[in-house]
């Protein structure tokens, strides 16, 4: 009977899987009392325990998550609470009781009333595709040299900004709800993605391929699955109003960075952008209700940099591919916005275009208006050399990058003089264009 039962067991093993870490873990919003760690466990995991202990010793917290035997995969987030700020801490993970890899992170400083806001570097870009030969399209594979993950990992950033196309839904994924969640757990669990994810913390926006389709809109069938696979792989702090859209804003030493949703609302590209030579109103981008949000955002923000980070291009009038100019009844409402109201400090974070580039925007009576764009992280290129958008006035000279590249933004200086600079980096680490702009050309004059 003992032998029986011994081959029983061995017999049971081969058909019941070990608990198991598909992806992260990874670190999400880190604050001044609490932070974010997600990760994805497989089928057979039945629990996860994430024990936080701070760096320099004290009483450890412990949180627990039971798992229910549905067979499917698990994204999971654990939100530690009553952290302590400036502190590092160190948290391990089991699984079944069995330990998983770990990391630490530390808490933000409370800087304010107290010192001057933090010098800090950033990390942002767009364009993610990692390629799956059964499902990519046949010929020259699309997805380029993944170690730029590497490069980044080992950055001493604060935070991570993805941009959009984060992952890409095939054909394959995008008409059931199994496919589009298949390729964000697929995507996710890329093994040189988990340096880098629990390296800094990450926040994200959507853009086209990681929502649907190519150029998906309003009208893709699944939105509201696909918001709900975004909300499970991205713990953003928060995700629209009213059910509606991914929208949020995050803050990190002076500067807000206002986190926009170019697809949920968005109205189809094809549409006419004017009718009767006057802006169509029906055409929006971003809809009225995020519209109306991100005005009184920008409105009580008190940052030095005020960044709106949005998938598409906005500033561009040369732009071959999808750009807010597009959408002229919300760019018009935008721009007489922020003159009527005089914001300071405005600056925009885009993705999309597979190159990187820096557009200058004049407008009369006010300060410049740029555009950071940066693309692609591992994306195919989309070269403007040799097409008429090369000799794009607006672009500052010097900062087309026509290569796999991220972005490293940098904020330091003194209070009133304050600088944002914007280095576009190769897969290697070199710098391949470079930007600066101060506190102080971003202003209205007085």
């Amino acid at each position: 009977m003992k032998r029986f039962l011994l081959f029983l067991f061995a017999l049971l093993g081969v058909f019941v899987a070990p608990a198991q870490l598909v992806s992260g873990p990874m670190l999400g919003p880190v604050e001044l009392r609490d932070a974010v760690i997600w990760l994805e466990v497989g089928p057979a995991t039945r629990s996860v325990h994430l024990v936080c202990t701070p760096q320099g010793g004290g009483a450890p917290v412990r949180l627990d998550q039971k798992i229910e035997a549905t067979g499917t995969y698990t994204p999971i987030r654990f939100v530690v609470p009553d952290l302590e700020p400036a502190t590092t801490y160190k948290y391990s993970l089991l699984l079944d009781e069995k330990l998983a890899p770990g990391g630490t992170f530390t808490t933000k400083t409370l800087w304010q009333w107290r010192q001057p806001a933090p010098d800090f570097t950033f990390l942002t870009g767009s364009c993610a595709y990692f390629n799956e030969p059964k499902y990519d399209r046949p010929g020259t594979p699309y997805g380029g040299d993944s170690s730029i993950f590497k490069t980044m990992a080992k950055e001493k950033a604060s935070f991570m900004l993805w941009l959009g196309d984060n992952w890409y839904y095939r054909e394959v994924d995008f008409y059931s709800a199994p496919g589009l969640r298949y390729r964000a757990r697929h995507d996710r669990a890329q093994p040189v993605l988990q340096p880098f994810l629990k390296a800094m913390p990450h926040y994200a926006i959507w853009d086209d391929h990681d929502f649907g389709p190519n150029d998906a809109d309003k009208s893709y069938v699944l939105k509201d699955e696909s918001r709900r696979i975004f909300l499970d792989y991205w713990p953003n702090a928060s995700a629209g109003e009213n059910g509606q859209g991914i929208y949020t804003k995050m803050s990190y030493g002076d500067v807000d960075i206002f986190m926009m949703d170019d697809r949920w609302f968005r109205s189809a590209n094809d549409m006419d952008a004017t009718v009767g030579r006057v802006p169509n109103p029906g055409k929006r981008m971003w809809g009225p209700q995020q519209l109306e949000w991100l005005k009184s955002a920008l409105l009580s923000s008190t940052a030095t940099f005020r960044i709106i980070a949005t998938g598409n291009q906005t500033l561009n009038p040369m732009s071959r591919a999808e750009c807010l100019q597009d959408y002229p009844v919300e760019f018009n409402e935008l721009q007489n916005f922020l003159a009527a109201e005089k914001i300071p400090g405005l600056l925009f974070l885009t993705g999309d275009r597979h190159h990187s580039e820096v557009i200058r925007y004049t407008r009369e009576g006010g300060y410049p208006i740029y555009d950071i764009t940066n693309s692609p992280l591992t994306s195919g290129l989309s070269k403007v050399t040799g097409t008429p958008e090369a000799a794009n006035e607006a672009r500052v000279a010097g900062t087309l990058v026509e290569a796999q590249n991220y972005t490293r933004i940098t904020v330091s200086g003194a209070k009133g003089a304050r600088r944002l600079q914007a280095q576009f980096v190769g897969v290697s680490g070199a710098v391949l264009g470079t930007w600066t702009v101060s506190e102080t050309e971003l202003k209205y004059a007085r």
